[in-house]
């Protein structure tokens, strides 16, 4: 059953884009996450982007759950918005704390968290982060939230955009520039992962946000060591993380 309101979502579009240029990004960012409330009755909505460490932060949440959602992804280094940037496409689940693809997550989610949606947010074809909501209870997802939740996550880009351009750039433009300028290299160096160790997308992600941690480097830099033939991740890590029934899962 279709249940998102096609007007209120175009007007409620309409007036961010006519209000998005009048105020700071990370001030239009928190707006955003309130519409996508106030328009839809999700119980929550957060934003979040890439750092140079390879892991998702939170910028904007409509609420406190929302927040430790995002705090909770972040320290999991697992969930649907992880899974969500990686693959660059929607992913979503019924029910958070009954879905077997992200079991670190369970244990560190507020008790109002239960359906969650996680969209990647696109800059010149690439992800930099992601849009999420979420309900607290078990629900379904259906095409009018995915089709409503791209409407947001294309403004947002838009936003995102302009912020870029501008010559007064701050940390978020920054961010969201290293972004765009290694998500290439790291693309490639997840797939190298994925075929030389069979890997999923993933696991070959984390290994290089784990590489990274432990070395005090950019992932970035990982990635082209990888590709470039240098050890990267090293076969003990790669054995343990590859165990049986340890891959992440990719499907939606």
């Amino acid at each position: 059953m279709v249940h998102i309101d096609e007007e209120a979502l175009r007007s409620s579009l309409q007036r961010l884009r006519e209000a998005a240029f009048d105020a700071d990004v990370v001030a239009v960012l928190k707006r955003t996450v309130n519409a996508v409330n106030d328009v839809f009755a999700y119980s929550g909505a957060g934003i979040m982007f890439i750092t140079e460490s390879g892991h998702l932060a939170y910028v904007a949440a409509s609420d406190e759950d929302g927040r430790q959602l995002e705090e909770a992804q972040a320290a999991a280094g697992q969930g649907p918005c992880y899974d969500s940037y990686v693959y660059a496409r929607e992913i979503v689940t019924s029910d958070l704390r009954t879905d077997d693809r992200w079991p670190a997550l369970t244990t560190q989610l507020p008790a109002q968290v239960r359906a969650v949606a996680g969209i990647p947010l696109l800059l010149s074809g690439s992800p930099v982060g992601t849009l999420n909501v979420y309900y607290d209870q078990p629900a379904e997802w259906d095409d009018s939230d995915i089709q409503a939740l791209r409407g947001y996550s294309g403004l947002i880009a838009e936003i995102l955009a302009t912020a870029l351009a501008a010559q007064d750039r701050g940390t978020v433009a920054e961010q969201l520039q290293y972004a765009l300028d290694y998500r290439v290299v790291i693309e490639r160096a997840i797939g190298y992962l994925m075929g030389a160790h069979g890997l999923a997308a993933t696991t070959a992600f984390n290994l290089l946000r784990k590489q990274a941690r432990d070395s005090r480097r950019r992932v970035a830099d990982v990635a082209a060591e990888v590709l470039g033939g240098s050890t990267g991740p090293d076969a003990d890590q790669i054995r343990d993380r590859h165990s049986p029934g340890r891959a992440l899962s990719e499907a939606t």
